[in-house]
């Protein structure tokens, strides 16, 4: 095979020099807010944002990504692209082991890939590129596309293609396997304890393969559900962590000026989180497309990131968020306006009929934000019905399209073919599974159009076709975008080297370490 590139290797010596000259301690315990409580820690088969800034200290893909989103090795050391861009190699690290100490190998990449097929809805999306995967020997995997697919370097972060041990999991009834609630990975830290509504304990790995890794003894992720409360546990001492949206936006002026206190908005590079609310579009008056270009009418989206956000984040302007590839804003729009709100539901022949709305169970800015955009459209005829449910029972009532109007962010993953056109294409409507299509839009147009887009070749093409994307979907309002939200990290300043990535905490801690 003809190679153009194999970059793992010089990056990792890379990573090495600027490790070593940052001179870490070792040792230590580090407090964390985690907010609210994951539904789960199985990192393959529950993507809920929580669920990814735990576990993605526990579980590695086999790619990191810089804040400028370039690819550095994680569980494979190198990697090279065949000349014709549609035969991707992959070299494993020799010595890595699972928690429980049995070999890393590359049959466990060949189980985790048919498996996150199955659980995994934004995996499966970027696996449909991929025509088979081969392991010739033991540390080797060789992926062969359908065709050249420029992001596909992209898809090996933790939270993207978590590597799952095959020895714990084939065979078994993935959804009530044991190792679901005491998650075995590769990772810099271990699970050892969960005490539901308190807390969360990770310890160090002590034979993880990066040597002198991690620098942190152990992690407490504490389970704080009232969010004035968890502002007092920074003030107080109690945490040193507070990772972005863990307290209410508008506690974070305060708290920034407090004595050695650190605040960066970095780490969510390669996330950039755009919130939307689902829209059902299969039933009832949401099946009308008038009614929901009236939603994006009566919602005043200026009111709620000046207010409710206290300012953190942009007001949206359709799918993609304006910090990822081929972004437009030359799209429909759709400023507060209750009037044109009305006339659009009177033209539909919208007769009151009842719309169920989940707000996201994340706290209090949430709760906030749900009351005002139910208010919102009340003011403009529409009879909302608010169903309250924890973060299970929403993921499930979504999943299962019991809903009509429900609120979510989700993640971008820099470029539209991996975090954009999975919540639209038709391909992506799978029943029992959130984070993909499941509002039910299907537009030929825009299937065509997002697989196009996955391949076309130049870039100019790519963002000739997302534009188009861009503008048929704003037209058409399958979901209602909201804002592209920032979220602050807090910590104390002893805490060293914590945001290192373009995923942040999420794997920060294995590069963490305290200054004593």
């Amino acid at each position: 095979m003809s190679k153009r590139v194999l970059l793992g290797l010089l990056l990792a010596c890379g990573l090495t020099a600027s490790a070593l000259a940052q001179e870490a301690k070792m040792g230590g315990t580090i407090n964390a807010v985690i907010q609210p409580e994951p539904p789960g820690l199985m990192l393959a088969m529950i993507q809920n944002g929580p669920t990814q800034m735990v576990s993605g200290n526990i579980f590695e893909g086999l790619l990191r990504y810089s804040p400028k989103l370039e690819p550095q090795p994680e569980l494979a050391e190198s990697w090279s692209v065949s000349e014709d861009a549609k035969t991707y190699t992959f070299k494993l690290r020799k010595g890595v082991t699972w928690h429980d100490g049995k070999p890393f190998t590359a049959a466990d990449v060949l189980f985790s890939i048919e498996m996150l097929k199955q659980t995994h809805a934004r995996a499966r999306a970027n696996l449909m590129q991929v025509d088979k995967v081969e392991a010739p020997d033991d540390y080797t995997v060789v992926f062969t596309l359908k065709q050249p697919f420029g992001p596909f370097l992209g898809i090996f972060e933790v939270g993207s293609m978590p590597m799952v041990p095959k020895h714990l999991y084939e065979g078994t009834d993935w959804k009530t396997n044991p190792y679901n609630n005491a998650p075995v990975g590769t990772g810099p830290f271990m699970f050892k304890e969960w005490q539901k509504g308190s807390f969360i304990r990770l310890v160090k790995n002590p034979n993880y393969y990066e040597k002198g890794k991690p620098y942190i003894d152990e992690i407490y992720w504490q389970i704080i559900p009232d969010a004035a409360a968890r502002s007092v546990a920074y003030e107080t001492g109690k945490v040193d962590v507070l990772p972005g949206g863990s307290v209410e936006n508008f506690d974070v002026p305060r708290l920034s000026k407090l004595k050695d206190t650190c605040v960066t908005g970095a780490g969510w590079e390669f996330f950039s989180p755009l919130a939307w609310l689902w829209l059902n579009n299969r039933q009832g008056p949401l099946a009308d497309k008038r009614v929901r270009q009236a939603i994006m009418y009566a919602i005043d989206r200026d009111f709620a990131k000046d207010v409710i956000w206290n300012g953190l984040g942009k007001v949206a302007t359709g799918p993609s968020a304006s910090t990822i590839k081929y972004y437009t804003g030359d799209v429909p729009k759709y400023p507060y306006d209750p009037a044109k709100a009305k006339a659009l539901l009177k033209e539909a022949g919208y007769k009151g009929e009842k719309i169920r709305m989940l707000p996201l169970a994340y706290g209090e800015t949430w709760q906030r934000w749900g009351e005002a955009v139910k208010q919102n459209l009340i003011d403009v005829g529409m009879n909302i019905e608010t169903i309250s449910t924890d973060v299970a029972g929403g993921n499930q009532k979504i999943g299962d399209w019991d809903y009509d109007i429900a609120f979510t962010y989700l993640y971008q993953y820099g470029d539209p073919a991996l975090g954009v056109g999975r919540n639209y294409v038709s391909s992506a409507i799978a029943k029992g599974q959130v984070f993909n299509n499941v509002e039910g839009y299907s537009n030929p147009d825009i299937d065509k159009l997002f697989a196009d887009g996955a391949v076309a070749t130049p870039d100019s093409k790519r963002k000739e076709i997302y534009e188009k994307a861009q503008k048929i979907l704003v037209d058409d309002v399958p979901v209602a975008w909201m804002l592209e939200l920032q979220f602050p990290t807090i910590t104390r300043c002893k805490v060293k080297n914590l945001i290192t990535t373009a995923i942040g905490v999420n794997d920060g801690f294995k590069d963490a370490w305290l200054d004593k």
